[in-house]
């Protein structure tokens, strides 16, 4: 008696685990299945985070660009300082550096809901508005803008070209190039109806950017 007991004991176990063992499959199955729909759900969630992100304007203190451009980067969010090449003049020399095509504007990429925290960045002084709004940039404008660019910085000295001179007592000076050598050119000042030999690292092409 005691061994059927016994018996009876294991078979209920045996059909216990029989049991779970034959719905083990469901339950991962449906497991896998709901990891799945939380995997698609967050990469909806990320495209629309990326879709809601658009281009806008922020206005900065005067002279503030670029510090502001390395803190907007420093939170992590997608900004651009357009810059080009100008000459700065000394007594003796011309230095050519860079600076900022718009001066006190800086572009940034974000929604909107995270463009008003940016507020909050030293140097920051306001959002530029359109018609009520933050004023949002085409992409393709900005593309128009960077191809500029690098036709202007890619454009070297050619004869022909009005040019000034940036330094020394004919500073302010323009003239037409006539000749250019490795480290001098001929400039035609029609207002003097002259000659003169200019070091290349004295002169700029007018009609570049300023």
């Amino acid at each position: 008696m005691c061994i059927c007991h016994k018996i009876v004991n294991f078979s209920f176990l045996f059909g216990i685990e029989t049991f779970f063992r034959g719905r083990k499959p469901v339950i991962l199955n449906r497991s896998v299945t709901f990891v799945a729909g939380k995997k698609e759900k967050q990469k909806a969630m990320q495209q629309t985070e990326v879709d809601n992100q658009k281009w806008y304007v922020l206005y900065t203190a005067p002279r503030a660009e670029k510090q502001v451009e390395s803190r907007i980067q420093g939170m992590g969010v997608i900004c651009w300082l357009p810059l080009h090449k100008s000459p700065r003049a000394w007594s003796d020399r011309v230095k050519i550096v860079d600076i900022p095509l718009f001066p006190s504007y800086i572009f940034v990429k974000c929604a909107e809901t995270d463009l008003y925290k940016l507020l909050r960045i030293p140097g920051v002084s306001r959002i530029v508005y359109y018609n009520g709004k933050p004023a949002i940039v085409r992409e393709k404008e900005l593309d128009s803008i960077r191809t500029f660019l690098e036709e202007a910085a890619n454009h070297p000295l050619m004869e022909g070209e009005e040019a000034e001179i940036v330094c020394g007592v004919m500073k302010h000076v323009s003239g037409k190039i006539r000749r250019i050598r490795k480290k001098y050119l001929l400039l035609y000042l029609a207002q003097l109806g002259a000659h003169v030999c200019v070091s290349l690292e004295k002169v700029y092409p007018v009609n570049r950017i300023r």
